[in-house]
């Protein structure tokens, strides 16, 4: 998390960070100080913000935030961050944000998705059993969680699953079957799913799930159930196969280990946090298995609550690289 820098009896001049053994792509070696000062509106523009959010953005905005190789410290960097415009909410938005984030030519949402799930099982295959373990466990907890805890935290637990495209037409078959039987249709849509379909529960059905875009080309479609204390809520089937999976936590790790960069997002609560305005905005951070080579690349989402409600949804920041900037008048350290 970030914290906010203190007054200091020094100033060190900051300059942009360089890999030296690469050339740094064109978005970042623009220089900061000629960036078109009017970016600043675009946090009066963006959608969605109360008075508190919007405040501290441009706070954050005018005076930038400080970032250091945690490598080597010697190495830093001043970036000022403006929204980088409105992506669409299709499950994808960390692929396309993420694209229009780093600028550089790295391929659209699909390549990026694709490259995540590469490197992922390229990981997985190098990690020991207890690591391996540990993954699994991960992400049972996420997607095929015991549904005999956790109600002291969440209110709806879901259970992801995976149906072949081939086998959509055997499965509504097979449904409609004990609806004629007398079956309740949800409930008889939960008996076929969770026994015919693949539960996201492991590593190798990970890979499958993010593979999945909402594209007519997907191999499988996701289908949800979602929970209560008291038992199954709702069963969305996805008949269409227009659902994608949403980037997580593992994802953001991949892609920050494929560009060897860190990726921070930057959470802004609102008045309805319980937090206090000079406190309302966090930078988590996601470093990368590998070396870092380049300086990071940053995301946005607005959190509503105490839980960051509605957090899903992820939206580019353009990161400016600021020059000549002494550390103390920065309103962040990463």
């Amino acid at each position: 998390m970030g914290k906010l820098i203190c007054d200091s009896t020094t100033s060190s001049p900051v300059i942009p960070w360089r890999e030296p053994t690469s050339s740094p792509s064109i978005d970042l070696m623009n220089p900061g100080d000629l960036v078109d000062q009017s970016s600043a509106a675009t946090w009066e523009k963006v959608s969605g913000l109360d008075d508190q959010q919007r405040r501290s953005l441009l706070r954050l905005h005018d005076k930038g935030v400080l970032w250091k190789h945690p490598g080597d410290r010697s190495h830093a960097a001043v970036f000022r961050l403006s929204h980088g415009g409105d992506v669409e909410a299709d499950g994808n938005c960390l692929f396309t944000a993420s694209q229009r984030a780093m600028g550089a030519k790295v391929g659209g949402a699909g390549e990026l998705r694709r490259r995540t799930v590469r490197r992922f099982l390229e990981d997985l295959r190098s990690v020991g059993e207890e690591e391996r373990k540990a993954i699994d466990a991960a992400i049972r907890h996420m997607y095929f969680p015991d549904l005999r805890s956790g109600w002291g935290v969440h209110l709806v637990q879901e259970v992801k699953l995976l149906a072949n495209k081939q086998d959509r037409e055997g499965l509504n078959s097979a449904i409609d079957e004990l609806v004629c039987l007398g079956m309740q249709r949800e409930l008889a849509a939960e008996s076929i799913y969770k026994e015919r379909c693949i539960a996201v529960d492991d590593g190798s059905s990970w890979a499958k799930y993010m593979s999945i875009s909402g594209s007519p080309v997907d191999e499988h479609d996701i289908i949800t159930l979602q929970y209560t204390e008291d038992g199954l809520l709702t069963v969305d089937e996805n008949r269409e196969g227009h659902a994608a999976a949403f980037g997580d936590d593992i994802a953001l790790e991949c892609l920050a280990t494929e560009f060897k960069r860190e990726i921070y997002v930057v959470q802004a609560h609102g008045s309805d946090a319980m937090v206090d305005e000079d406190n309302c905005i966090f930078f988590l951070p996601h470093r990368p298995r590998s070396q870092i080579c380049d300086p990071p690349f940053f995301l946005f989402m607005k959190g509503t609550g105490w839980c960051g409600a509605g957090g899903d949804h992820y939206e580019p920041l353009i990161a400016h690289p600021l020059s000549h900037l002494s550390q103390e008048k920065v309103a962040l350290v990463l």
